[in-house]
């Protein structure tokens, strides 16, 4: 078993503003397994994404990793296994404005001393990069950016991909192209991945698929 969540909490506000946004969330994630998260906006699919790629705090409940119990580790511990371990893959894509596609690409995997040229050659061809390398952000498409940000999440061959609305903003066609390639290199690369979407199309790629309402999954 790869992830494990058990019963996770998580509110925020105070007082009478306070808004439980999950309540007892239970999850298990193979090794290599694709899961989709459905659910409507606002349902917590993305704080949900955030609490398993250790970007926020549970208030209750744990988080298991590979073996470990993350949860309750600090801020810097957090980042370390996120570094290491996870690769993200957000809706508005997050790259460095400031870096060339190339430099993107790689930027995750030099943090985590596992730059593996050869791979990232080959995540480059198939994600059709290939012309694009010394561009900056700025100058590419909605598409082309989104491979950029799946290419860089898989640098590093994490143990886990999680993708929040992956691609959103893209039209139906580039969607399923680019969601059929990052399944396929994740296959590669051994990665699991977890999914957040509203798209029940885009849900049924996955090997799996659960809905989120009113903070529980069903």
């Amino acid at each position: 078993m790869l992830v494990q969540l058990e019963n996770l909490e998580k509110a925020y506000g105070d007082g009478a503003d306070r808004q439980h946004v999950l309540r007892g969330v239970s999850l298990d994630l193979d090794r290599g397994e694709s899961l989709a998260i459905t659910g409507e906006s606002g349902s917590g699919k993305s704080t949900l994404l955030h609490l398993i790629g250790l970007l926020d705090a549970p208030d209750a409940g744990q988080i298991i990793l590979d073996g470990d119990i993350v949860s309750t580790l600090n801020d810097t511990g957090r980042a370390q296994r996120r570094r290491e371990q996870i690769g993200l893959v957000f809706q508005q894509f997050n790259l460095a404005p400031s870096l060339t596609v190339a430099s993107n690409i790689a930027l995750q995997a030099r943090l985590a001393r596992r730059f593996d040229p050869a791979w990232i050659a080959k995540l480059v061809e198939r994600l059709g990069l290939s012309d694009f390398q010394a561009r900056y952000p700025e100058q590419l498409s909605g598409g082309q950016q989104q491979r950029v940000a799946v290419a860089r999440a898989l640098a590093a061959k994490p143990v886990l991909v999680l993708a929040d609305e992956p691609t959103g903003n893209l039209d139906e066609e580039t969607s399923a192209r680019v969601l059929t390639l990052m399944l396929e290199l994740c296959a590669d690369a051994g990665t699991a991945m977890i999914m957040a979407t509203h798209s029940l199309q885009a849900a049924g790629q996955t090997s799996r698929r659960v809905h989120l309402s009113r903070g529980r999954l069903s």
